[in-house]
């Protein structure tokens, strides 16, 4: 679809939501079902997400939507999905009298946080992907639990101050490199795996289209800056994405049937100086004595991108 087609799209989530003002979550969420011409069914982990969008007796949905717990929106996409193979296989005469008229091309989407993907949902994840339901999982991932308070996850990256990784004296933020969930995503053999950025909102939609129509399992993951807790002007939402991107911090790539494609390259490599620079949480990392963690994440990003870029 083009950009007139996406705009045509009947609105499937409303503004009047609660998240916060610069939130790149509803942006991927609304560009994601935009993208989509089919019925959806919306799996949602227990995220900022979730919380904001349903808040009782109020919802921003219109779309059949259900709510899991953060470890097992996975596990509860796979039973709605299977139960659903198993009405179509019927007669519309045998069916329930609720499902006789049932669309026969209902996509399923899971939208989870960096919490309930790379961490506290990676085995219903898994496990999911293994046994080859056919689904879209996107991955909005705003590097922390963002939710609950700011705590550290597996997402979020070396240096980064949080609640639970605070910088002080003693320690500089987090300690441990990032997780690298695309890629162990990409190691279950599935046949749609992608990197994707809102601040190049034409690629993460042509993205989700292809994965929604591949067969079995599919999966996004998208960067979500967070203004409140990354500490940025909630204007800037885009353009510290864009950043992400252009310094080689977020590739946009995808492997489609096993083929690598690198979707971006910057024509001129933006030191990761600059994207550490226009956030709070790494306020720490500007002191002088600090310098050699930023070369250090820097060497990393490079390392990390021509290894990336050698597969293409």
């Amino acid at each position: 679809m083009n950009l007139k087609e996406i705009a045509k799209q009947p609105e499937k989530i409303t503004s009047g939501h609660r998240l916060c003002a610069g939130c790149a979550e509803p942006i991927i969420a609304k560009l994601a079902l935009a993208s989509i011409k089919d019925p959806v069914v919306v799996i949602n982990a227990t995220s900022c997400l979730e919380v904001a969008t349903t808040i009782y007796p109020y919802t921003a949905w219109k779309i059949p939507w259900m709510h899991n717990a953060f470890e097992n929106a996975s596990a509860t996409a796979s039973g709605i999905i299977e139960a659903y193979n198993i009405i179509l296989k019927k007669k519309p005469s045998e069916r329930p009298e609720w499902a006789r008229k049932l669309p026969e091309n209902i996509k399923f989407i899971v939208f989870g946080g960096d919490g309930g993907s790379y961490d506290i949902g990676l085995q219903s994840l898994s496990g999911a992907l293994e046994r080859g339901h056919k689904f879209l999982y996107i991955c909005y991932d705003n590097e922390a639990y963002m939710n609950t308070g700011n705590q550290r996850s597996g997402a979020t990256p070396l240096g980064s101050a949080t609640t639970t990784s605070p910088a002080g004296k003693v320690k500089q933020g987090k300690e441990e490199w990032r997780k690298d969930l695309t890629a162990i995503v990409e190691a279950h053999h599935i046949n749609y795996v992608a990197q994707a950025s809102i601040s190049h909102w034409a690629d993460l939609s042509g993205k989700v289209q292809r994965a929604i129509e591949v067969d079995g399992p599919s999966f996004i993951n998208i960067i979500s800056p967070c203004q409140r807790s990354w500490g940025f002007d909630s204007s800037l939402t885009v353009q510290i994405a864009k950043l992400s991107v252009e310094t080689n911090f977020w590739p946009l790539y995808e492997v489609d049937n096993g083929k690598f494609t690198l979707n971006y390259e910057p024509k001129e490599r933006t030191p990761i100086f600059e994207w550490i620079k226009s956030q709070k949480r790494f306020k720490h990392l500007l002191k002088p004595e600090n310098k050699k963690i930023i070369d250090k994440i820097q060497e990393h990003i490079d390392e990390e991108f021509k290894r990336i870029k050698n597969r293409a």
